[in-house]
């Protein structure tokens, strides 16, 4: 069958352009099907042409999976690797038209290490179409893409139960998984639902009305995507914008540009840029080179304003009226996507739209079960766990609920040391406490209180093994410097956890916990004037750097009290090491518990090399 058509270039794009456009995703569990359904899609819909169809069929005998039949899969499957297993892995987007629609497909992973991909895809779909096989009907899989795209604002869910062929297109079947999926989602408050049974292979139900399954009355695949409507009235939603670029021409143009992503923007119009609160009036608005009066939804406009303000890349603009929320700290629903699993009050970098802010998770109020969806309590989040939990960021930034924006109601965190993605988030609401406690500025300032004691205050974190020496170097070093007058305080990893951190015990969360207390401890310290000494093992790179961003430039000293396990288990008088071996003292530094040397410490001792005395000189020279 030939797939080639009539082209005309000038009436195909007038056509398109008048258009509406669809983006949904397809998702499901493993072999359910989801590129075959694409496949035929692109097939149908005369998106295929002669040359392409060629390929797949040479390639068919080579990867395909059905026999002497074209594998429609291979469409859409273009990784190597993809081909190779039968499976997607990464996200493929394809596009095709219809009479009625223009379309953006994603195509995502089934695999549940894969959930990353699917989340990817979701993020943006205005139309999720869940794949289940008749054979095998829903899955926990099945589930899980349901509750994620649920997550992602996906309002429009079509349940396509494939693969009708090989269970003889049963009615039965087919009503028996409709009405599992449907108790199932009935708390999730999807705007549509619609089944619909299909064969991806045979083309029953996709384009064409199957012959059967007389027994079903309902719309093809197409028909339904043709029709269902995605639309709400956005424009008469408040105005918001945040600005993605600031475009200085010369030294006296500057436009702010970004994409419209609720409401109306029109020239002359009073607006508020957020964070800073600052109001001004819109003075021109470009779309392209072309000077328009107004703007509505998802317009990549430049904005010119009546006075030259400061505004950010990241900063919002809106009405007057109805701004967005400015916090601090916010609850939000999280979606983790990293092998190591997340630990609150570790920093990350947050990216919502065009901000970027250091974050982190402190509190985890409930993570939520893809089956069942009931609340379960935890300490922590492991690969694909969703939940809810409670940010705290570095300033105040703009920010909505999800469900009224996804621009900047949705972020993602990044591990600070890998420049990982760890996961995805959706703003529920911010914390009241956040928009009520401000900082009470003194009278008098560190500067100040550092000149009256005649030194510069200052953090020095000593890091290393138990058993390293950090102890003994860090009270020398208190020595030497009070015996020139200096004021400085010990800040010791055993001592505070006689007090400050005595409900802390030795878990990976705990350690995070135990570290980021005592700096915000030290910091303190350091503003009133002091030289604080921490002597602390702080295993983990990145809550060492979380610690170091709370100081300024060169207040933070790292030093790395550096001696091999082996020397550090010969000097073990606690017989601590000889327990861990045994398996008595679990979560123990070095044996079952990682230690991540600094990179780049402002001072390295070795200890197996130096004295604890030569070693304190090194660290007081740097300090005087």
């Amino acid at each position: 069958m030939s797939t080639i058509r009539e082209f005309n270039p000038s009436e195909y794009f007038k056509k398109v352009n008048a258009a509406g456009t669809l983006r949904f995703i397809t998702c499901g569990s493993v072999d359910d099907g989801k590129s075959t359904v694409i496949g035929r899609l692109l097939l149908d819909s005369k998106n295929v042409f002669e040359d392409q169809l060629s390929a797949i069929q040479m390639e068919s005998t080579r990867y395909g999976t059905q026999g002497e039949t074209p594998d429609l899969a291979l469409l859409v499957d273009g990784l190597q690797a993809e081909r190779e297993q039968g499976i997607t892995i990464d996200v493929a987007y394809r596009f095709f038209s219809t009479d009625k629609r223009r379309y953006i497909v994603a195509d995502t992973p089934g695999h549940r290490q894969y959930t990353r991909n699917m989340a990817t895809g979701a993020s943006t779909a205005d139309l999720a179409v869940i794949l289940v096989d008749a054979r095998k009907g829903v899955l926990e899989q099945t589930s899980r893409h349901t509750r994620i795209v649920s997550m992602m604002g996906v309002k429009h869910v079509v349940l396509a139960v494939n693969k009708m062929d090989l269970v003889e297109y049963s009615e039965v079947i087919f009503r028996e998984i409709t009405t599992d999926y449907f108790a199932y989602i009935e708390e999730m408050g999807f705007s549509s639902v619609e089944a619909i049974p299909v064969s991806g292979l045979k083309g029953d139900n996709i384009f064409v009305e199957s012959t059967n399954m007389t027994w079903y009355k309902g719309p093809t695949l197409i028909e339904h995507l043709d029709s269902v409507d995605i639309h709400s009235d956005e424009s008469a939603l408040p105005s918001r914008m945040q600005v993605q670029w600031v475009n200085r021409l010369d030294a006296d143009f500057r436009g702010f540009c970004g994409v419209v992503d609720k409401g109306t923007l029109v020239k002359g119009a009073e607006v508020v840029i957020s964070p800073s609160s600052l109001q001004t009036k819109v003075k021109t608005i470009f779309l392209g080179d072309k000077e328009v009066g107004e703007v509505g939804v998802g317009s990549a406009a430049q904005l010119v304003f009546d006075e030259d303000i400061d505004i950010s890349r990241g900063d919002v603009v809106s009405g007057l009226v109805n701004r967005p929320i400015l916090s601090d700290q916010f609850c939000a629903k999280l979606l983790w996507t990293d092998d190591k699993p997340m630990q609150p009050g570790r920093q990350y970098k947050l990216k919502l739209g065009y901000k970027e802010v250091k974050a982190s998770v402190t509190e985890i109020k409930y993570l939520e079960d893809v089956s069942s969806g009931s609340q379960l309590a935890a300490k922590n989040f492991q690969l694909n766990d969703i939940g809810i939990v409670n940010i705290s960021v570095s300033e105040k930034i703009s920010i909505e609920p999800y469900s009224n924006s996804r621009q900047i109601g949705s972020f993602i965190l990044v591990d600070i040391v890998s420049n990982q993605t760890v996961a995805a988030g959706m703003v529920e609401h911010g914390l009241r406490r956040s928009t009520n406690i401000h900082w009470q500025r003194t009278a008098i300032d560190r500067g100040f209180r550092s000149l009256q004691k005649s030194q510069t205050s200052k953090c020095v974190w000593l890091t290393g093994l138990s058993g390293a020496g950090k102890s003994t170097i860090a009270n020398i070093v208190d020595q030497k410097l009070s015996s020139i007058g200096k004021h400085v305080y010990i800040l010791d990893g055993d001592n505070v956890r006689h007090g400050l951190n005595r409900d802390l015990g030795f878990t990976e969360t705990d350690r995070v916990e135990n570290v980021r207390r005592v700096a915000e401890v030290a910091k303190l310290f350091v503003d009133a004037g002091l030289i604080v000494i921490v002597s602390f093992i702080s295993p983990f790179r990145s809550e060492r750097k979380l610690a170091r961003s709370l100081f300024d430039d060169g207040d933070f000293i790292e030093v790395f009290v550096d001696a091999s396990i082996e020397e550090c288990e010969k000097r073990d008088i606690k017989g601590l090491y000889a327990k861990a071996r045994q398996g008595n003292l679990p979560n123990f530094t070095g044996i079952d518990s990682p230690y991540e040397p600094p990179v780049e410490p402002e001072v390295h001792v070795e200890t197996e090399f130096l004295s604890a005395d030569e070693c304190a000189d090194t660290i007081f020279e740097k300090l005087i």
